[in-house]
């Protein structure tokens, strides 16, 4: 309980779109890809197990329809909802063109994460601030023509540029979740 008061607090804080915001919409490419969740539907809840209110665990993920000249995969969970601007949850890269999916809570070996606008390394749940209506959480799956070759933690604006110039193709994942 106090973990999540904690969360709370820190999200809160940072009005989940503080300084560590990025600009603009993400990187285009054409929306060839699918991509689903067998925790919720497109346009629908997001169950709490994978927000600041439980578990704060990615939820698993499939995706299909990538080029077959696909050499990795890259994918950003974005908030455009925050209040200060869009909010990253995750950014996640250099996944093995033969992935199709994520387990809950697991990367494939090889991934990398980069840091998200809580500050800190790897997956952030959604956690809008209090009384705000449901916000989007967009989950982005960006096909790419080459790794990116980022290091470990690198920083969103760095990611979401890496993946502009390499990404092939798209799909993307809409869950809402509220406080």
């Amino acid at each position: 309980m106090a973990a999540i008061a904690l969360a709370s607090a820190l999200c809160a804080s940072a009005a989940c779109g503080g300084d560590d915001t990025v600009e603009g919409p993400p990187p285009p490419a054409p929306a060839t890809v699918t991509v689903r969740s067998a925790a919720f539907a497109d346009g629908g809840s997001i169950p709490a197990r994978f927000t600041c209110s439980g578990g704060d665990v990615s939820p698993p993920l499939e995706w299909r329809g990538g080029p077959a000249r696909t050499r990795g995969w890259a994918l950003l969970l974005e908030d455009p909802d925050a209040p200060s601007g869009t909010f990253v949850h995750w950014t996640l890269y250099d996944i093995p063109p033969a992935t199709s999916g994520l387990r809950i809570g697991a990367i494939p070996p090889g991934a990398r994460e980069g840091e998200n606008s809580f500050g800190d390394r790897g997956y952030g749940g959604p956690c809008p601030p209090a009384g705000d209506a449901p916000h989007r959480y967009v989950f982005l799956v960006y096909a790419l023509r080459s790794p990116l070759g980022l290091d470990a933690g690198a920083a969103a604006d760095d990611v979401r540029a890496a993946i502009d110039e390499h990404a092939i193709a798209r799909g993307r994942l809409v869950g809402r979740f509220g406080r």
